[in-house]
């Protein structure tokens, strides 16, 4: 048998439940992969909540995770059983996940499971937005909410393009974001100034959607498409900010930079895989640095 969340009702965190059930069997173009490890997001919370529209009960939620082949269906090349690899997907919460290979890369040696897992979801929208904006080297992003899952990556990868970075957090993750290094602003009143006290940017990726947030890219950007907002809203619908679209191959692109040493992810929090609840509860309470994770 194998472990899995579940939920047979839209809600928060309570409405999760730990089930039992068989270990599934590989169809064409399919993987089962034994999971180590699975990243939470706030997408999570939103399927929960049915924000993604109607659901098939009971459902589980998670969409990235990395783990190891169990199992390989016909048709399938590039992966033997044994092999670690990292994944995105629906129905990511799970001790054992059907997986489409399509969906799935092998971990080189040099990246873990725990990082692998953190990659699909966080450091693929980061990378997606950067290009989107066509970050070039020498330049400079400002990079609203950096220090946050998809923040850290973003920061990273900005750095890897050699562009500068300056960064929006709340003053306890300052030092943070040197580490990382970026430039810390804080967000709120002051948040033009104390930008254009650094000179000013040429390019904003929005990962908060704050009122705040929208205000000072319009503000601080002349043309609007050199901006890029993860989050959306009518607020940045209004003021033109064009919303993230993935990137053809960012997840194998974020994988190269891991390999190679330039992209880490700060891990805040483990929880074992039946403690699916309290993670999700400390993702949604908006204050993490870098990911939570579940463990297998």
């Amino acid at each position: 048998m194998s472990t899995v969340i579940t939920f047979d009702t839209f809600g928060g965190p309570e409405v999760l439940q730990v089930s039992e059930t068989e270990i599934p069997e590989p169809g064409p173009g399919q993987l089962v992969v034994a999971n180590r490890v699975v990243g939470i997001n706030p997408a999570d919370a939103k399927m929960l909540a049915g924000l993604f529209g109607p659901q098939r009960f009971p459902a589980t939620p998670g969409f990235e995770a990395a783990g190891t082949v169990h199992a390989v269906g016909p048709d399938v090349t590039g992966f033997s059983v044994g092999d670690e690899v990292l994944w995105h997907g629906s129905g990511a919460q799970r001790e054992h996940a059907l997986v489409q290979a399509a969906h799935a890369l092998v971990l080189p040696e040099s990246v873990s499971h725990e990082q692998g897992a953190v990659l699909p979801v966080a450091a693929a929208t980061a990378f997606s937005a950067l290009a989107q904006i066509d970050l070039r080297p020498e330049q400079t992003v400002l990079i609203h909410g950096a220090s946050g899952g998809v923040g850290t990556a973003a920061v990273q990868i900005a750095l890897a393009l050699g562009a500068r970075v300056v960064g929006t957090a709340s003053p306890r993750n300052h030092d943070y974001l040197r580490e990382l290094g970026a430039e810390p602003v804080t967000y709120g009143d002051g948040l033009v100034d104390a930008v254009r006290n650094l000179g000013g940017v040429d390019a904003v990726v929005d990962l908060a959607g704050t009122p705040d947030a929208v205000a000072a890219t319009v503000e601080l950007l002349d043309d609007l498409q050199r901006s890029v907002t993860t989050v959306g809203g009518p607020k940045a619908d209004a003021a033109g900010i064009p919303m993230k679209v993935d990137a053809k191959g960012a997840l194998a692109e974020v994988l190269a930079l891991a390999e190679s040493g330039r992209l880490r992810t700060e891990i805040e929090a483990r929880y074992p895989l039946t403690d699916a609840a309290e993670a999700l509860r400390a993702v949604m309470d908006g204050h993490v640095r870098g990911k939570v994770v579940l463990t297998v």
